[in-house]
């Protein structure tokens, strides 16, 4: 839940586009083959329609009951994309992060360093624009 929670408040990358390979219709609205569809992530993901009212707070009991029931729309969650072109390192990805923290949360307590700005800034993926210090105590 926690994993998740930080995907959707700072997904790796912000946004992405799909180029539409036949004529397509949604509702009253045609996309004709070779239009580029844009999904501005950050912006779904910070949706207060889809998240509430506290979209912007990091509320990992959000994802308690899975992802799909975390939001009013079961795709507005999509920090590796979705369907059948989303990102093939997303397996990796989660399990390097939990075994990392793991090895961390068992030998170490941890804390933001009392110099740290919130400073998030994308250039084709979303990092902090001034690092993230932080305060390590053996334990």
């Amino acid at each position: 839940m926690i994993l998740n929670e930080a995907l959707r408040l700072f997904p790796p990358v912000v946004d992405q586009s799909r180029e539409v390979v036949m004529d397509v219709k949604l509702g009253d609205l045609d996309i004709p083959k070779g239009s580029i569809l844009y999904f501005p992530r950050l912006s779904i993901h910070h949706d207060p329609e889809l998240w509430g009212t506290d979209v912007h707070e990091f509320k990992p009991e959000r994802f308690a009951n899975g992802v799909a029931k975390a939001t009013k729309h079961p795709l507005a969650f999509m920090p590796f994309s979705f369907g059948p072109r989303f990102c093939v390192g997303q397996g990796f990805a989660m399990e390097e992060v939990k075994s990392i923290l793991v090895v961390i949360l068992r030998r170490f307590r941890f804390q933001l360093s009392s110099n740290y700005r919130h400073g998030p800034c994308s250039w084709d993926t979303l990092k902090p624009k001034y690092g993230v210090p932080v305060m390590l105590e053996s334990l």
